[in-house]
Order: C-alpha cells, then sequence, then structure tokens
C-alpha cells in the first residue's frame, strides 16, 4: 500500500507542484512555493526563492500539500539546502520563473534551495459507501472507512 500511496503522491505533485513550505523549528509560517521537480530525482526536489526569504537560511522543513481533487493529502519533512550547481538552477528556469526576478538568472537576490526529502505522511481521502453514509447521518466514522494513511521514506 504505501509504495502505492508513495506513487499517488509524486504524480499529484507533478499535476499540481504548488506547496507550502516552512521550516520545523521556528515561529515562521509556512508560505507558497512552486516545487521543481525530476522524474529521475525522488529524494530531492527544488525551490526558486530570494536571498531575504524565510527560508533562505535552510535546515529541516516541512512541505504541506493537497491534491486538485483534495482526494490526496501529504506532510513531506526534509532539509533545505542551498543549490548552487548552475546546470540545475538553469535546468528549471522558465519564463514564469523569470517574472520574479528582474535580472534574470544574474539576479543578485535569486537563490534555489533543494529540499533533501526524509520521510513523508500521507493520506488518500475515498470514501467507502458505509463511511459515506455514516459521515452523513453522523453516526461514528472509522479512520479506514475514509481512505488510506501511510508513512513512507522518500
Amino acid at each position: 500500500m504505501s509504495t502505492d500511496m508513495s506513487k499517488a503522491m509524486w504524480e499529484a505533485l507533478a499535476d499540481s507542484p504548488n506547496v507550502m513550505l516552512g521550516l520545523t523549528g521556528t515561529n515562521d509560517h509556512s508560505e507558497p512555493m512552486r516545487v521543481q521537480l525530476d522524474k529521475d530525482a525522488n529524494r530531492e526536489f527544488w525551490f526558486y526563492t530570494t536571498t531575504t526569504n524565510r527560508v533562505a537560511k535552510g535546515g529541516p522543513a516541512m512541505v504541506q500539500f493537497s491534491s486538485k481533487g483534495h482526494d490526496l493529502f501529504a506532510c513531506i519533512s526534509g532539509t533545505l539546502v542551498p543549490e548552487t550547481r548552475p546546470e540545475i538552477i538553469d535546468k528549471y528556469w522558465s519564463k514564469p520563473v523569470s517574472a520574479w526576478y528582474e535580472k534574470g538568472k544574474d539576479d543578485p537576490s535569486l537563490l534555489m534551495m533543494r529540499m533533501e526529502l526524509k520521510d513523508a505522511e500521507i493520506w488518500t481521502a475515498d470514501p467507502s459507501i458505509k463511511g459515506m453514509f455514516k459521515l452523513f447521518t453522523g453516526k461514528q466514522i472509522d479512520p479506514d472507512e475514509m481512505g488510506d494513511h501511510a508513512r513512507v521514506n522518500v
């Protein structure tokens, strides 16, 4: 089950790569970011940000994700580190990314962060008929009647 859920998480992220990102151990709120995914890199993903952003210092971090259809939810933990390889910065550069940086890739405020992934908790919302009946009638619901849950190493 967890392998299927992990695969479903990656597919949902590819379909809608918008997440909430925050450093753990701080009082800073998470903020919306767009994940840069690589189909061949299942242990990391990237974010373009600025040197003054609250996540620029890096460290332990968490990403919260909800799929487009709100049928898959994930919380992914890992460590944010600066990405300094020019080939990676170039690889994901696009017109939408460039719109955020006045001087393009030469903008002194440009910072790319790599999230080195540790693990994830994934929930799917796929209620059974029995679960839906209980939900709409106010009866006690067993969590298993509303979907699946798994903890996975990524």
